[in-house]
């Protein structure tokens, strides 16, 4: 049988090689691309992420992929940025307007005593819905977070991590998923949420 196609879409994060070879490890065909027709073709579409929400949404609007991705009807995975993009609006850089892919607003970590902001490092997952993307993901399961904005937890929200507050850590609406943690940085964890994704979510 062959081999899911993936579009990786070249969003510019500085995740992109690490995403893709993680990907490599667990038997996808991935394509790093801002080629509309090879995104519409693709079987899973994963849109990754790093730095700030107005510079993440600039290079999606000069590329031209914003209609593209509302356009998308196989499963799209948003990763760290990526995941904050899939919503209406980022409180960062003086507020950005996102996809609007997923309702709701991203906001900043609050500082607390003890608790570094950005939120950097392993941290526990807690499962609050089952879903095809977290399956084989346990209460307490470690993923590698880097993030200063975070999701507060809505009716989306799979998946929730603590740090100055409770978060969401995975989320979905209908074929549309959203992992804030770093899965090519996370271990079993994100080979297992990757490999979920390629081979267990449906369209």
């Amino acid at each position: 049988m062959a081999r899911p196609t993936v579009a990786l879409v070249d969003s510019g994060g500085t995740n992109i090689a690490s995403v893709s070879y993680a990907l490599e490890r667990i038997g996808a065909d991935a394509r790093l691309t801002n080629n509309p027709a090879d995104i519409r073709a693709a079987d899973r579409v994963i849109l990754p992420g790093v730095g700030a929400a107005g510079a993440g949404m600039a290079r999606l609007r000069e590329a031209g992929l914003v209609e593209v991705l509302h356009e998308v009807e196989q499963p799209l995975l948003g990763v760290c940025l990526g995941m904050q993009l899939l919503f209406a609006h980022s409180a960062e850089d003086g507020g950005t307007e996102c996809l609007g892919l997923l309702p709701g607003r991203v906001v900043p970590i609050p500082p607390a005593p003890g608790l570094r902001v950005p939120h950097m490092g392993w941290n526990t997952l807690t499962n609050l819905h089952a879903d095809p993307l977290t399956e084989g993901l346990a209460d307490g399961e470690r993923a590698y977070f880097v993030h200063s904005f975070a999701v507060p937890v809505t009716a989306h929200t799979l998946q929730t991590t603590e740090h100055s507050g409770t978060w969401s850590a995975v989320v979905r609406s209908g074929n549309r998923w959203g992992a804030q943690f770093h899965p090519e940085r996370s271990a079993r964890a994100g080979a297992r949420l990757l490999t979920n994704f390629i081979l267990e979510v449906s369209p």
